[in-house]
């Protein structure tokens, strides 16, 4: 039996110690020890930044308190083009604006990966040792975008508000707010960017709609869940 924490997991397995990456399986006591002589990352800082499997994309919570930081995967394993369902149904319990593992384990537990595509390709995936990736809620996509905008293309100012983002926001975008990501490798020619296009969130918006988050000019709407769309799985880790 084995528990995940920031980095790594706690087993009785001998780690590999580093001061910056906390791979491997560990020990409570070594894991302690860790900590103790500075041997155990800290939580991450810098959106962008590679951590956990993926890349840090911000936080969520409640309240404009934190409660998780939001790790975006690696676009090469992590992304991929599919429908959210084979047909315009309705998904039991799928419709949390903000629990994203439950959205996906609603949604794994009602069908097989040819009724959702989706949500079985983020459940699926194995990427940096993690295996707890998800397709992410409605407010958890949009602080990807928040944070990670891709491109310098003026926003749709119709939407964007988000009860769970931290802080919260309030009021609808600006043509300006967001800006183009500062993050070199997530601006639209860098390595790990978001596509300028239409990403699935995992929360159903009605029996026969999923909520979308437009990746270049951010307006938030829903399409058919049969319609073909891209999704990037995530990861939360507890703050």
């Amino acid at each position: 039996m084995s528990n995940r924490y920031l980095g790594g997991v706690i087993s009785a397995t001998a780690p590999t110690t580093s001061n910056s990456v906390a791979s491997g399986v560990w020990t409570l006591a070594q894991q302690l020890q860790a900590k103790a002589t500075g041997n155990w990352p800290g939580p991450p800082t810098a959106i962008g930044q590679a951590f956990g499997g993926g890349f840090y994309a911000g936080q969520i919570g409640v309240s404009g308190v934190a409660t998780h930081y939001l790790i975006v995967g690696p676009v090469a394993s992590a992304q991929s083009t599919l429908t959210w369902k084979n047909a315009n149904t309705a998904t039991t319990g799928a419709d949390s604006l903000i629990d994203g593992p439950q959205n996906t384990a609603d949604m794994v537990a009602d069908g097989n990966s040819t009724v959702y595509p989706c949500a079985h390709f983020c459940n699926d995936l194995v990427i940096g040792g993690f295996s707890d990736w998800y397709m992410p809620s409605k407010n958890e996509l949009e602080v990807c975008y928040y944070n990670l905008k891709p491109a310098t293309t003026s926003n749709n100012t119709t939407t964007g508000t988000n009860a769970n983002s931290v802080p919260v926001r309030a009021s609808n975008y600006t043509a300006g707010d967001p800006a183009q990501t500062s993050v070199t490798d997530f601006k639209d020619t860098g390595a790990e960017d978001f596509a300028t296009d239409n990403y699935w969130s995992s929360s159903e918006q009605s029996a026969t709609a999923a909520w979308n988050q437009n990746f270049n000019y951010a307006l938030q709407k829903f399409n058919d869940k049969s319609d073909s769309r891209k999704v990037r799985a995530v990861r939360r880790i507890a703050v």
